[in-house]
């Protein structure tokens, strides 16, 4: 009896010392957030579209683009408001999984009441391919960062004592790539009736998604932009498959390459991986089209309110125009 009191007291006290701890976390990450959302230099690159969006006026965007680097390197927003009038705000990170698509819309829908969400789908094919620890560890450690923003900001201290900062240009999450380095290995889109298996994570935290959209009045639309190191048709039938199966919409650019205007000798970035500039310029033109035809989307340009979104305008055009003419230039020499 004198053993189950005395596991019972060691017991009683590791709850009260987790309890203590993971409150003083919650505290202390409670101001990392707020000194992150006031100051994004202070932030990873990796992690800035997260506090990003949370700086845009509360209700202010009707578009929000999540996925991993081929989404913020193919949809540039401002070009979708320069000829459409829409308010996106690209909300991708390098090498996001799932886990991350899922609390990054947690964290937009806090402030914002998008219309649509696009979904860049190279996520859905990433993470381990069945249930276990590696999931559960994956789930664990994006729950962590989400909630407890000190374990993704744990190096803040930096920032303040040797003046660590972590500056970059941005246009409502798209970021100018300008290198260009071309695809040559031709066609790449061929037709098949296989399909890639998506991991059971994915599986999952689609579900999660959809939920998520659903109970905030938020169509879903899946879009696969061109890339062909990432992109093939068994690809392609696993996703609008499950587009169907769960009655979402399905653009994949990478069978409209013609309609898009790619050219793979100017608009890969590195070797058909990612596009530069021009190939997404390109691409955020197409989709701004397909977006205006399909989607019930409000013109802002002559609303008051988004005379800041006027003014980044006019910053992009200048700066996106003499970064394509210097791209033009260095491409004339090389060849």
């Amino acid at each position: 009896m004198q053993d189950f009191k005395s596991i019972g007291k060691r017991v009683a006290k590791t709850i009260v010392f987790f309890a203590i701890l993971i409150g003083i976390l919650m505290g202390v990450s409670e101001k990392i957030e707020q000194a992150f959302i006031e100051n994004d230099n202070l932030v990873h690159s990796r992690n800035k579209s997260i506090f990003r969006i949370l700086r845009e006026p509360r209700d202010s965007i009707d578009v929000i683009v999540v996925g991993d680097s081929l989404s913020y390197s193919a949809i540039s927003p401002l070009e979708l408001w320069k000829d459409q009038g829409i308010t996106a705000y690209v909300c991708g990170q390098p090498g996001q999984r799932i886990q991350e698509t899922y609390h990054v819309l947690e964290t937009a829908f806090a402030s914002q009441s998008p219309k649509l969400v696009i979904l860049e789908t190279n996520t859905m094919f990433r993470g381990a391919m069945e249930n276990g620890l590696t999931n559960l560890k994956e789930n664990l450690e994006e729950w962590g960062t989400h909630y407890i923003s000190v374990f993704r900001g744990h190096d803040i201290w930096k920032s303040f004592v040797i003046d660590k900062e972590y500056p970059e240009e941005n246009y409502k999450g798209f970021a100018f790539r300008c290198a260009v380095q071309p695809y040559e290995k031709g066609a790449y889109m061929f037709e098949t009736e296989q399909k890639v298996q998506m991991p059971d994570a994915v599986i999952e935290y689609m579900e999660s998604i959809i939920k998520l959209c659903e109970k905030n009045r938020t169509k879903l639309l899946l879009v696969s932009t061109p890339s062909p190191l990432n992109y093939n048709y068994s690809r392609h039938n696993s996703i609008a498959a499950y587009a169907k199966e769960h009655d979402l919409e399905y653009l994949d650019m990478n069978l409209k390459l013609e309609e898009v205007g790619t050219d793979w000798a100017t608009d890969s970035l590195d070797k058909g991986d990612h596009l530069n500039l021009s190939g997404a310029k390109k691409v955020s033109q197409y989709l701004g089209e397909y977006l205006s035809t399909r989607y019930d989307l409000p013109d802002r340009r002559n609303e008051k309110r988004y005379v800041g979104w006027q003014k980044a305008e006019k910053d992009y055009i200048e700066k996106s125009e003499a970064h394509l003419k210097e791209m033009n230039i260095n491409e004339k020499k090389a060849n």
